[in-house]
């Protein structure tokens, strides 16, 4: 197994997961499952090396991805005026905090 980090996500357009290896441009390959997209990526990877190295072109070092607790889950975001009141009200209409709020919008996919 090779050490390329991957980005999985779903894709509405593929009716599946995709799975791009972001160290090896255009590398990337399609699972019904988010594991199956891993594992297709492995065979996606294989080839793109196989291929650059049969180009003489340089091969990329894999990234190392920063761990987790190396985040301190605060950050500054700044943003117009209208969305904070937006979101201030919202959060008041759910009866949380602001931070709670933004927090679980965050969280939620993208649309």
């Amino acid at each position: 197994m090779n050490r390329y980090p991957l980005n999985i996500f779903w894709s509405d357009e593929d009716e599946g997961f995709i799975a791009e290896a972001p160290d090896l441009p255009g590398c990337s390959a399609w699972g019904e499952t988010e594991a199956d997209a891993a594992r297709e990526a492995q065979d996606a990877i294989a080839a793109w090396l196989q291929a650059a190295q049969a180009a003489g072109r340089v091969i990329p070092k894999p990234s190392v991805a920063t761990p987790v607790s190396h985040y301190s889950g605060k950050f500054l975001v700044r943003v117009p005026r209208s969305v904070h009141a937006r979101l201030a009200r919202e959060a008041e209409q759910q009866g949380v905090s602001l931070n709670q709020w933004a927090a679980t919008k965050l969280a939620q996919p993208a649309a």
